[in-house]
């Protein structure tokens, strides 16, 4: 069998998702009119663990744009000289699927869509829904005009937009859909605002602690926006929205024996309850051949650090790695809820976690 021969096809990505249950009959025939390859530009990357890595040849790019992953479509907001992080792509299509089934789409829906992208995910739109019913905005230009070429080179012509997605479309007025492909540290209100009520929300969040996590919310007529968590999802931040470096601690430590095991920390249902306990507090993790190993750190200097099976440190005021553990042992308490089991509400005052009902707020632990 030649290279070529085993170069998956696009056709088979389809089948592939419509297996899993991802797609139904309707939105398969969509992704089957409209395949990837036509908004995925030549010079693209694949997202490994530490790095982006060029693809090179048509083989490897036809496998890359043919699979279930992500491919990256610019480096550093298009600068010639970053460290090489990936600052836009080609979403997932395991994810793509996700989100479009979890928006609910219903004939003469009007959508917005935050973060054009390639276009790809606005064509599937208009594919399923019309062009005069899509509008999608980017905030960068080159991005912007490259999906816009892209698109029409396809047949399609959705409302588009160069802009910050953060702030409403003018003169748009309530449509029955968002879908945000750029995650969110938070919901801000004024997209709320711009969705009818009894419209939907769809949008991943980036949440203080480790993970990134869907959320489906149905505005209400009282103006606020309530929903559930619907698993994992990891989306590059809208560029507002950027997370810094973690904070900076002091570097005099102190140590205490090991505690409660990291890797058990690593949890969406954890997350999202830690992350409203324990606003500000940052984490991230890197597995290790003994478990995992963490980072913590808040705004005031406070940190710390552990690793499965060896000493903990902290530094900075306070004790954060107790306060972690405390959360934890809250959490084991509850019986350890999984992650659809939290909610979200979103009001003009601000953002509050629930867990099984919108009453039961998980409130900080601080204030």
């Amino acid at each position: 069998m030649s290279t070529a021969q085993r170069v998956p096809t696009y056709p088979a990505l389809v089948r592939e998702l419509a297996d899993r249950g991802l797609l139904d009959a309707r939105w398969r025939r969509v992704f089957e009119a409209v395949p990837r390859s036509q908004f995925v530009p030549a010079d693209v990357w694949r997202q490994l663990p530490d790095r982006c890595e060029p693809v090179v040849g048509t083989d490897a790019w036809l496998a890359l744009v043919n699979s279930d992953e992500p491919v990256v479509t610019q480096l550093d907001d298009g600068a010639e000289d970053g460290p090489g992080a990936a600052t836009s792509s080609n979403s997932m299509p395991s994810m793509v699927a996700r989100m479009l089934g979890l928006l609910d789409v219903r004939d003469g829906d009007r959508v917005l869509e935050i973060g054009t992208g390639t276009g790809h995910v606005a064509a599937l739109l208009c594919e399923r829904l019309g062009d005069e019913r899509v509008h999608s905005v980017e905030v960068d230009p080159v991005v912007a005009e490259r999906a816009a070429v892209a698109l029409a080179g396809a047949g399609y012509r959705p409302h588009l937009r160069v802009g910050d997605g953060e702030r409403p479309w003018p003169g748009l007025g309530p449509v029955d859909r968002l879908v945000s492909t750029c995650a969110l540290r938070h919901v801000p209100y004024a997209l709320v605002r711009q969705v009818r009520p009894g419209g939907i929300i769809v949008a991943p969040l980036a949440r203080s602690f480790w993970s990134g996590a869907l959320v489906r919310l149905r505005v209400q007529e009282d103006g606020s926006a309530v929903g559930t968590f619907r698993g994992e999802a990891t989306y590059m931040p809208m560029r507002s929205h950027r997370a810094a470096d973690l904070h900076q601690v002091e570097r005099t430590g102190r140590v205490r024996a090991a505690g409660v095991d990291p890797a058990r920390l690593l949890t969406l249902g954890f997350a999202l309850y830690a992350g409203a306990r324990l606003p500000g507090v940052r984490l991230i993790h890197q597995n290790t051949p003994d478990g995992a190993q963490v980072w913590a750190s808040r705004e005031d200097g406070a940190g710390a650090t552990a690793a499965t099976g060896q000493d903990v440190w902290q530094y900075g005021p306070g004790l954060l790695w107790e306060e972690i553990e405390q959360v934890w042992r809250e959490y084991e308490s509850l019986r350890l809820p999984d992650a659809e089991r939290f909610g979200l509400t979103v009001t003009e005052r601000g953002h509050q976690v629930w867990l099984g009902d919108p009453q039961a707020v998980v409130r900080p632990v601080r204030g």
